[in-house]
């Protein structure tokens, strides 16, 4: 059938200029994306202005020879009108059939296309940007049907929408088909089923209109994967039912009919094998699908109205003289894990300048893998490292987290500041900060040879319109994103075990330009500053 078929550490970071690649996984490529386009609608523009002067003095010239034409005067028994015609068809024709003003006005578009190339996305992109459509749909629980008409409503109608945008866009048919052809070629029918008939739907509506923007997929295209995925999820009545109305469509193709008589023979002999719904695809990385979700979508355990006396708000210096001037806003928000929150941690002048260091140099986010580090779908981001000396921001800011911490930052004591933004349904998926016994002694953490990562420092850099929170799985609450806010935590108990219950994911950013700011704090060198006690079990 046609249908088938970091965990990074700074010190290891070789500073070169990132390539232009993955432009899905960081909102600040997708804006540079769309500038590029900008650029492209100049030379369009300047493409059709062109071609604008060029096909009126066409229509000049198309006028004149049919009105000679109509002209039952205009006999070539008339030596000049003769001569004329000869003339046209051996000179002006050819002209206008093979017209040097119009390859040339054609070539200048291809080379300002050509000049923007490598910096644009390309199938990659296409690809990761549908699965982010995807993971989208998932995660927060939203009608296919819905997105396509441009609303982030939950599937469950009786819960407002998670996100309206100041102008709604809705998907077209192709785009649609697309989503859904990319779900179909890794054998994930629980998702092309909802985008194909979406797809179907929107073609069936405009069959026989001509339209640009989907002319490369059709309704005979999306009928036809349609069919073979409901054939692969058992349905095979619907298949048939999808190719016979492919073929009328398109009744002389042998492929099709071969199907319907397969279709009809597997009806006749076995019947039907629907049975339970189609299930999601089962996602190794993500053991605790549910509870991920669900604090992500905010249904999750969140702080109760009557916070307990332990928790709450105070002013810290930490007994830092850094700090007496300016204490910390620090809010507890659990004991155990131990969560903080220090309000306006950074003012937004420092954010902007981090940002602005880190954005030349942002790169694909990788994780730790063994020995190696790869890109995974499970973390879409892309991340840059700046050492305390790219800028007397950035050592503030070091000073400032050393105080709120009390524990030593200096080099290998900890990692360099790590700058992540957040790409098209950007996010990281439930995961530890620290080497667990499953990573071994073989992780990139400890090539430093300062130990495990024994704290968190994450600093939001922005805000975000909707989604992108950080959730907690065990600990069973999420902290929403707080622009110039930072989150702090222990990874590791006072006896240098792991600790379970941070196990943390970062939600998909439904909407918005997230950035955060990452200080990895290794255990060796803190030895004095966060002593153990006297129980050994803690």
């Amino acid at each position: 059938m046609r249908a088938v078929g970091v965990l990074g550490l700074g010190a290891l970071l070789a500073w070169l200029p990132p390539a232009h690649t993955d432009t899905f996984s960081a909102l600040r490529s997708v804006r540079q994306a769309r500038g590029n386009e900008g650029r492209l609608l100049r030379r369009l523009r300047a493409y059709l202005r062109e071609e604008s002067t060029r096909l009126r003095r066409l229509s000049r010239f198309y006028e004149k020879v049919r009105a000679l034409h109509q002209d039952p005067g205009a006999s070539v028994d008339n030596p000049l009108l003769a001569f004329s015609l000869i003339k046209r068809l051996s000179s002006d024709w050819p002209s206008v059939v093979y017209s040097s003003e119009a390859t040339e006005n054609s070539r200048a578009l291809h080379v300002g296309f050509q000049e923007l190339q490598r910096e644009l996305p390309g199938a990659e992109d296409l690809d990761g940007a549908a699965r982010a459509l995807m993971r989208l749909q998932d995660v927060y629980a939203l009608s296919v049907k819905g997105m396509a008409n441009g609303l982030f409503q939950p599937t469950s109608t009786d819960r407002p929408p998670l996100y309206s945008p100041g102008r709604r866009v809705s998907l077209s048919a192709d785009d649609c088909f697309h989503v859904g052809k990319v779900a179909y070629d890794t054998g994930d029918y629980y998702h092309s089923i909802a985008w194909l008939e979406e797809a179907v739907s929107r073609f069936r509506l405009s069959y026989g209109s001509w339209n640009p923007e989907e002319e490369r997929g059709s309704l005979e295209d999306a009928l036809d994967y349609l069919a073979f995925s409901y054939f692969m999820a058992g349905n095979i009545s619907h298949a048939l039912t999808l190719s016979r109305e492919f073929l009328h469509y398109d009744p002389s193709n042998q492929r099709v009919t071969r199907n319907v008589a397969k279709y009809e023979k597997l009806l006749a002999t076995h019947g039907d094998r629907v049975g339970a719904p189609l299930q999601r695809p089962n996602v190794t990385q993500l053991q605790n699908r549910d509870a991920y979700e669900e604090l992500c979508q905010g249904l999750g355990a969140q702080m109760a109205p009557e916070r307990p006396s332990h928790l709450g708000c105070s002013y810290e210096t930490n007994g830092s003289p850094y700090l007496l001037l300016q204490p910390a806003k620090k809010e507890t928000l659990r004991l155990q894990p131990y969560i903080v929150l220090y309000h306006d941690f950074v003012s937004d002048a420092e954010a902007e300048t981090i940002k602005g260091l880190a954005g030349p140099w942002l790169q694909r986010s990788v994780v730790a893998s063994g020995e190696k580090q790869q890109k995974v779908e499970y973390r879409i981001s892309k991340s840059a490292w700046l050492k305390d000396t790219a800028d007397p921001v950035v050592q503030a800011l070091e000073l400032r987290m050393a105080a709120i911490t009390g524990l030593d930052l200096r080099p290998p004591y900890a990692e360099y500041l790590q700058v992540v933004n957040y790409g098209l349904g950007g996010h990281y998926e439930p995961h530890f900060d620290h080497a667990t016994v499953r990573r071994s002694r073989k992780s990139p953490l400890y090539r430093m040879k300062s130990g495990n990562r024994i704290a968190t420092v994450m600093i939001y850099l922005s805000a975000v319109e909707a989604g992108g929170s950080t959730a907690f799985i065990y600990a069973n609450f999420s902290v929403p994103v707080v622009k110039n806010a930072a989150l702090f935590w222990w990874n590791l108990r006072r006896n240098g075990d792991g600790d379970g219950d941070t196990l943390h994911a970062g939600c998909p950013v439904l909407a918005g330009d997230k950035w955060v700011a990452n200080k990895w704090i290794h255990e060796y060198g803190q030895e004095f500053r966060r002593p153990c006690s006297r129980d050994p079990r803690d």
